[in-house]
């Protein structure tokens, strides 16, 4: 057949080869790609951050040797920044970085989305509304408007929420192994800053989340007087409780002196029980979730096998 259509065996035999070859390396390749993209926007992210804390260190000191902004000219300045974000504002900016969002001007998009959007999707139902054949009544005009203005303002939150519990679930996830490679490299003998950029640099491909939180931390401990105030940030930008949990232990095992290693222990183990608990909850509550489907779509079926023979068998024992 493909003879007669000008196409030899041979030639059919070299382009299949071909293409089979083509398919193997690009199934070959497309994972060391992936894998080098992931470590290059992981140490973007890093590398960011350390040029980020280097200007703020250098502005810090700039601010130090000069004598134009006087002490108490300064807590004023700090105060009225304060005022003028105002305690939504740092909810907002917290939120952002628990859902991975780090640009400065996020939490402004954010409110501006979030008054915006309402008259937007009030203008999108006006338009379906007057386009229509037949309009609705009045009260149901102002129902369609009322829960579009609802909709355009929950939106926004829905979606970073459902966002931030994303990151969350990934970070408690891959938080119980990363804990166990940390406690490995400080039993080893290694500093604590050079074990987070270490386990950092292991799991990107595992976790990139993790990892780029992780990173960020090693750049913030090793760039910052303060550990306890990177560990802090840490456990605020992460959110999830593995990562509050793990920065308090360090903060506790610091400040009184007790072992890293026996609290990065306790921890892991901690993790291991909590996920283990929540594993046995959903496997106890697997049981009441089917209840409801197999009433719906095996009884009947089964009430049909049984059911239809005896009446065929009725039916033809009566002439029927």
């Amino acid at each position: 057949m493909f003879e007669s259509a000008g196409i030899s065996n041979e030639t059919l035999v070299i382009f299949v080869s071909a293409v089979t070859a083509m398919l193997s390396f690009v199934a070959f390749a497309l994972p060391l790609l992936n894998r080098n993209q992931k470590k290059e926007h992981f140490q973007s992210v890093i590398e960011r951050r350390r040029k980020d804390l280097f200007a703020q260190t250098r502005a810090e000191i700039a601010q130090k040797g000069t004598k134009t902004m006087t002490a108490s000219e300064s807590v004023a300045a700090s105060y009225k920044v304060k005022k003028m974000m105002g305690e939504m504002g740092e909810k907002v900016r917290d939120q952002m970085l628990m859902a991975g969002i780090r640009s400065p001007t996020a939490p402004m998009k954010y409110m501006i989305a979030r008054i915006v959007l309402p008259f937007f999707a009030m203008g999108i139902a006006m338009v379906f509304i007057s386009a229509s054949d037949e309009p609705p009544g009045k009260i149901m005009v102002l129902l369609i408007l009322a829960l579009s203005v609802l909709v355009g303002y929950f939106l926004p939150r829905i979606l970073l929420k459902n966002q931030i519990v994303k990151r969350a679930q990934e970070i408690n996830l891959a938080f119980s192994d990363a804990l166990d490679l940390m406690l490995i490299c400080v039993q080893g003998g290694i500093g604590l800053e050079q074990t987070v950029q270490r386990i950092a640099e292991e799991i990107s491909e595992h976790s990139p989340i993790l990892a780029e939180e992780l990173g960020i931390l090693s750049a913030e401990m090793a760039m910052l007087n303060d550990r306890r105030a990177a560990l802090q940030d840490f456990a605020r930008r992460v959110g999830s409780g593995a990562a509050r949990n793990f920065a308090t232990a360090l903060i506790q095992a610091e400040q009184y002196g007790t072992s890293v290693s026996q609290a990065m222990r306790v921890i892991s183990m901690d993790l291991r029980e909590e996920r283990m608990a929540k594993a046995e909850q959903k496997a106890a509550s697997l049981p009441p979730k089917l209840t409801v489907p197999m009433i719906a779509f095996f009884l009947p079926v089964l009430f049909v096998i049984i059911l239809v023979p005896t009446i065929i068998k009725a039916t033809a024992a009566t002439g029927g």
